[in-house]
Formats: structure tokens, C-alpha cells, sequence
């Protein structure tokens, strides 16, 4: 659901997820919110009671979209609404929401929506961050993304997604390719590990995990604590 139908499916149209989008593996509604306008210039907002800036949209709005996105789907697909004052989104998330029947996503703009609402359709409040963006549309294909990558059809080799980040609550190893040699750094810290040419499978399995969990340290402590 959202005000600016024009936006999808935007990214969700390309590469891998818009092939399986033209496939029909994954199907996508794009709910106009301003055909559930209230007055005949099209208005879906409303001033916020108690003063302040920016303009809410309203409820009686988005029940109507509500209504029209759950004509056609399962009773316990999860509404979903994009707010960075939401819980994260994280791989465990969005590996729960892959398994389920589908998602009804609605987008906020303006300065956000009447919580009645949310609260009346029991909605999920999702947030892809700490910072702030104009609506959550963009939000919503970075949630519909993760998604569809993991459904089997979607993604060709299951490996590509074992390895990935977050995947076992750790930041994904450092990845190299060719040439060997690049710019002429033949320094140790430049150049590719050792143990990469190696062949010895077992010992690039161990490296990739100490490196995971030293990136995932250094970078991102938090996911230690959260595994603890």
C-alpha cells in the first residue's frame, strides 16, 4: 500500500528477483492508497491532533487499502509497516517472513500514519535503520528483496545463500578473485591470503570462519553480544 504506485516495482524489476518476478515465482500488488481518497482532490493526510509539523494519513484511508490488499490473501499473512521506529529488520526476520504465505507492506509518508490503525490491523512495525527517508517504499523493496532471494526458485546455488552475512549471526568473510596480482601490491597486506590457493578446503572453511567472527567483532560487536 502506498501513495506512489509509480515507484514499484522500481529495483524489484531487475536482475534476479525481476526475472522470477516476470516468471511468476513471486507476485507483486501495488495498492493505490490515493483511490481511497477522501475528498475529490485526492487528499489521504490529515493535520495531526496536537499540533506539529507534517500531515498523517489517515485511517479510514489505508482500511480501505487494507481491505482491498487482504480480498485475495491468506488470513495469517503478516501485515507489515515500514517506520524507522520499528524493530529491525534482520536475516532472522526476513527468513521468517520467506517461509510465510506473503506480505502486506504498507508505506508511510508525510509524517507517518494514524496509529488507531495500526493498531486495529494489528500491524508489525519494521525499521530498515536508525536514519530517516521520505517513505517507505524504498523500505519495503529492501524487505520484498530479501525475501524473494531465498525462495528455492529464485536463488540457483544454495551454497551462495549458507555463506552469505548474518546468515550464522556473523558478518560475511572477505571475498577475492582475479588477477592475483592487482596494482602491484605484493605486500602481505594487499595481496590475497595464502590459505585462498592453497586447495585445502578444510583450512579455507576455518579461515573464512575466524575471519567472520574477527570482522564481525570489529565491526558490528553488537551480533557477539546478541549470539551470547
Amino acid at each position: 500500500m502506498t501513495s506512489v504506485p509509480d515507484m514499484f516495482p522500481g529495483p524489484l524489476g531487475h536482475s534476479l528477483i525481476g526475472r522470477a518476478l516476470k516468471e511468476n515465482i513471486w507476485s507483486l500488488e501495488v495498492v493505490d492508497l490515493r483511490n481511497y481518497a477522501y475528498d475529490t482532490r485526492g487528499s489521504i493526510d490529515d493535520k495531526p491532533y496536537g499540533g506539529g509539523p507534517g500531515m498523517i494519513i489517515r485511517p479510514d484511508v489505508i482500511e480501505k487499502g487494507v481491505k482491498k490488499s487482504i480480498e485475495s490473501i491468506e488470513n495469517e499473512t503478516p501485515l507489515v509497516y515500514m517506520t524507522p521506529g520499528g524493530k529491525p529488520l534482520t536475516q532472522k526476520k526476513i527468513r521468517k517472513y520467506a517461509e510465510g504465505p506473503g506480505l502486506i507492506i504498507l508505506c508511510g509518508r508525510y509524517e507517518g500514519v494514524d496509529e488507531r490503525v495500526l493498531d486495529a490491523y494489528n500491524f508489525e512495525k519494521v525499521s530498515i535503520g536508525d536514519y530517516v527517508i521520505s517513505g517507505g517504499e524504498v523500505a519495503a523493496m529492501v524487505l520484498i528483496e530479501g525475501c524473494i532471494r531465498l525462495l528455492p526458485e529464485v536463488i540457483g546455488k544454495k551454497e551462495s545463500l549458507k555463506d552469505e552475512s548474518f546468515n550464522d549471526g556473523l558478518i560475511e568473510y572477505p571475498q577475492y578473485t582475479r588477477p592475483q596480482l592487482w596494482k602491484d601490491l605484493k605486500d602481505k597486506e594487499h595481496s590475497i591470503p595464502e590459505i585462498l590457493l592453497s586447495g585445502d578446503h578444510k583450512r579455507i572453511e576455518d579461515w573464512r570462519k575466524e575471519q567472520s567472527i574477527t570482522n564481525t567483532k570489529k565491526i558490528r560487536p553488537d551480533l557477539i553480544k546478541n549470539k551470547n
